[in-house]
Parts: C-alpha cells; sequence; structure tokens
C-alpha cells in the first residue's frame, strides 16, 4: 500500500473522531477544522507516522499540541485587546489625566521596547517566550533546544538588564 493511500485510509477513519474532539476542544466548528486540515498537512509532511505503533494516537497528540498552540495565541492576543480597550476607555472617560502622563508613559513604553530590542538575541527571544508568549521555562527550553538553566539565566539577565533602565 503506498503511503499516499495509507494515510488516506488513516484520515477517513478518524476524521469525524478527530473533528467532534477538536470541536468540543475549540467550541468552534471553523477553528477546529482548520487545527485538523493541519494536523493533516503535519501528519503528511513528515513521516513519523509511518514509524508510529499507534498512528492514531499520533494524530490526536499533534490535534491538540496545535489547539494548545492555538490557546496560547487568542489568550496573548485578547489580553492585549483588553489592555487597549480597558486604555482607551480610561483615556476617553477621565479628564483628570494630565495629558503630559500620558505622553510621559508613552515614552517609558518606547524607551522599554527599545531596551527589549537591545538585549541579546538569546535573552531577548526567552524574554518574549516568558513574559510576552507566557511559556513555562520547560516550554522554552524544549522550543530553543537548551537546558532549563540556561533558560532561566537568560531571562534572569534579561530582567537585571531591563531593572537597570528602571534605576535611571
Amino acid at each position: 500500500m503506498s503511503h499516499v493511500a495509507a494515510i488516506t485510509q488513516l484520515i477517513k477513519a478518524y476524521d469525524q473522531e478527530l473533528r467532534r474532539v477538536m470541536y468540543r476542544r475549540c467550541g468552534c466548528i471553523e477553528t477546529a477544522a482548520d487545527i485538523v486540515q493541519e494536523t493533516y498537512q503535519r501528519m503528511m509532511t513528515g513521516n513519523l507516522w509511518q514509524q508510529a505503533e499507534n498512528p492514531r494516537a499520533l494524530m490526536h497528540r499533534i490535534a491538540a499540541n496545535l489547539a494548545t498552540d492555538h490557546e496560547r495565541r487568542y489568550k496573548v492576543r485578547d489580553h492585549y485587546v483588553d489592555n487597549v480597550d480597558f486604555l482607551s476607555e480610561a483615556l476617553q472617560s477621565s479628564n483628570g489625566i494630565d495629558p503630559e502622563q500620558i505622553i510621559a508613559g508613552h515614552q517609558r513604553l518606547d524607551t522599554l521596547a527599545e531596551a527589549v530590542n537591545q538585549l541579546p538575541p538569546k535573552c531577548r527571544i526567552v524574554f518574549v517566550l516568558r513574559k510576552i508568549e507566557d511559556l513555562s521555562h520547560a516550554e522554552i527550553a524544549e522550543r530553543l533546544g537548551i537546558s532549563r538553566n540556561m533558560v532561566e539565566k537568560h531571562l534572569r539577565n534579561a530582567m537585571q538588564k531591563l531593572q537597570q533602565l528602571d534605576d535611571l
């Protein structure tokens, strides 16, 4: 049996099951369909599924990992959207805020963004993954292929450099 025929048979056998599981997890039929499609794409690009003892379990694991990534992206996006909405409401509803304070806050934010951009590459990546994307030390270590101790070291260095900025 050819590889394409084998994976086609696998997809036919478990498509509805995988879609149901992803729909229950995401609560959105379109998102579930996107995750399932990406799962199939990843299954076909790699040949790991051919070596797996249980290809069905592998397919479910890939889909679960994709769903987790999707949830993380939306968690970060929602966090920033909520903060933007909050800031907009605060600026519109509060006539007591001094415009100079607003400008100073924007300048402080620009200074912080510039400081983050000037961090050494590994420190910057670790800082962004931890503080912005909210990944754990173990997840960062796995993603970057470094030890958890190195993740902690890079994060500590980044925080020290940013703290120096705050002390000025």
